[in-house]
């Protein structure tokens, strides 16, 4: 059904093309404001590559498509018009000026109470879409990503326009995300609350199986087992467990003493946050390793294919561990690191 909607819309608007009369500015116009208000990133495509005049179309209160892409963050619709006006202006990609015509390609002029497409970028968005995101902690981030790549679009002096109530687009995002970065606060810390003490467990087992070893020591004090290569794994995988658990330990602490600013959720807390998690689990991963070792070198012995249950068992924990955590973690990482809001 959806393919044969976007092959409909297709054949709407070749068959309108060969027979309106009208100014293609006009044509579908407002079909074109639905779209982009509804979020269908289809028909606006559709509707731009038949009648390209038709970005240029305001609503009644002066709205256009990139009012409605920023209001309602549609990243893919923002994308979309960017580029078609990018392409209108051939002047962008060769001219040695290419950023004033760049700045000046985009449609930011003010519309009710003299809200520029900045002051629109600053206020909230609505919570399903600030829900769609995969974690609290991106939830502010998406939001300050989202301003940043509008105020690329403009002049540094409309960056600081003022609008009916003598406000600046900095300032209106400070106020209206005064509440959701209190939320993130609480999250990001309570978080890390209990990661660090999931660390401190691990680096505290990890220094304990260091000192009593396996099988224990003999009379020149060196290990029973230093000879086996078992003996080696559980060495190097107890060592890693303990240096990357207090390592996740220090990264945890370190969002303690942040300072919690606004620009802090674009890369200090989630960095901080992803380098915690990082080393929580594979200081996991290690002390299975290092448990698994030594379950190895004291029954194996007797019975070889006990490896085999060890190994089973030890993948439970871990893999259910990474199941759990690996999904946001690579969302923290794509959207920390990612291309951004406009790549193609």
């Amino acid at each position: 059904m959806h393919h044969q909607a976007i092959q409909l819309v297709k054949k709407l608007c070749s068959i309108i093309a060969g027979k309106s009369t009208q100014p293609s500015s006009l044509i579908l116009g407002e079909s074109f404001l639905l779209g982009a208000r509804k979020g269908i990133e289809e028909i606006v495509t559709e509707i731009l590559d038949s009648f390209p005049a038709v970005i240029e179309r305001k609503d009644g209160t002066g709205y256009s498509v990139f009012h409605y892409a920023v209001m309602y963050r549609y990243e893919k619709i923002f994308k979309i018009v960017v580029h078609q006006k990018n392409n209108i202006d051939h002047s962008y990609v060769e001219d040695g000026n290419n950023i004033s015509h760049r700045k000046n390609n985009i449609d930011h002029s003010s519309v009710s109470n003299r809200n520029s497409i900045l002051h629109l970028a600053g206020y909230r968005a609505r919570q399903d879409r600030l829900d769609l995101g995969p974690g609290p902690i991106l939830q502010m981030q998406r939001e300050l990503q989202w301003f940043m790549e509008v105020e690329k679009l403009i002049t540094p002096q409309e960056s600081l326009s003022l609008n009916s109530e003598r406000k600046t687009p900095l300032t209106i995002f400070n106020e209206e995300h005064a509440d959701l970065a209190s939320k993130e606060i609480q999250w990001v810390t309570g978080m890390a609350s209990a990661c660090s003490v999931a660390a401190s467990l691990i680096a505290t087992v990890a220094f304990a199986a260091a000192i009593t070893v396996p099988g224990g020591n003999n009379s020149n004090g060196l290990p029973i087992f230093s000879s086996e290569s078992s003996f080696l794994v559980f060495a190097v995988s107890d060592a890693l467990a303990l240096f990357t658990s207090i390592t996740c330990v220090l990264c945890f602490l370190s969002i303690f003493t942040c300072r919690y600013g606004v620009k802090d959720f674009l890369y200090t807390l989630p960095n901080r946050v992803i380098y915690g998690l990082i080393c929580l689990i594979l200081s996991v991963i290690s002390l299975m390793v290092a448990f698994s070792s030594t379950l190895f070198l004291v029954f194996a012995k007797r019975n070889p294919l006990i490896l085999i249950p060890i190994v089973a068992l030890t993948c439970v924990p871990v893999i259910s561990y990474t199941f759990i955590q690996l999904p946001p973690l690579l969302d923290m990482i794509k959207s920390t690191y990612g291309p951004g809001l406009l790549a193609k």
